[in-house]
């Protein structure tokens, strides 16, 4: 399920069957030139990566809106008001918590992260449409999705 008004509205009424959230961590600079590129190209990738987790684990999944922060921030800090994500969520029946990100810094600080973090190797470059782009989107999420399901057990 999405954060839209039909899904939202499905998700009230099955809501004993959603106990995972799933929250993009998309980092965003406009300071620095050299990354421009780079950030804006994971940032495609990590939002239809993102969306194809929730198609593959739909019925038991929210993908809540994506937690945008400046790659220069201080983490710590990040990771707190992330956390005040998770504690608002975990009033629903929520029991897991994702963090998808290619962001490799959070790494430091996934053990103050409400949640469990997945880094995933960020890719630099490349056309989002071309059908060597969706293969490796597609075994990523195959990946993601498994471990994902290791959860519920």
């Amino acid at each position: 399920m999405y954060w839209k008004k039909e899904d939202i509205n499905k998700y009230v009424q099955a809501k004993e069957y959603i106990d995972t959230i799933i929250i993009p961590l998309i980092p965003f600079q406009l300071s620095q030139d050299n990354d421009l590129e780079k950030n804006a190209f994971q940032s495609e990738v990590l939002t239809v990566f993102s969306g194809e987790i929730e198609r593959e684990l739909t019925g038991r999944v929210m993908l809540i809106p994506t937690y945008t922060y400046l790659k220069s921030a201080d983490k710590e800090s990040e990771a707190a008001r992330l956390n005040g994500w998770v504690e608002d969520a975990e009033k629903q029946p929520f029991n897991h918590t994702f963090f998808v990100t290619f962001d490799s810094s959070w790494k430091k600080h996934e053990q103050a992260l409400n949640g469990t973090l997945l880094w995933l190797p960020g890719l630099q470059t490349g056309d989002l449409h071309s059908k060597e782009m969706h293969a490796i989107i597609r075994d990523q999420v195959e990946q993601i999705s498994e471990l994902v399901r290791s959860y519920w057990h």
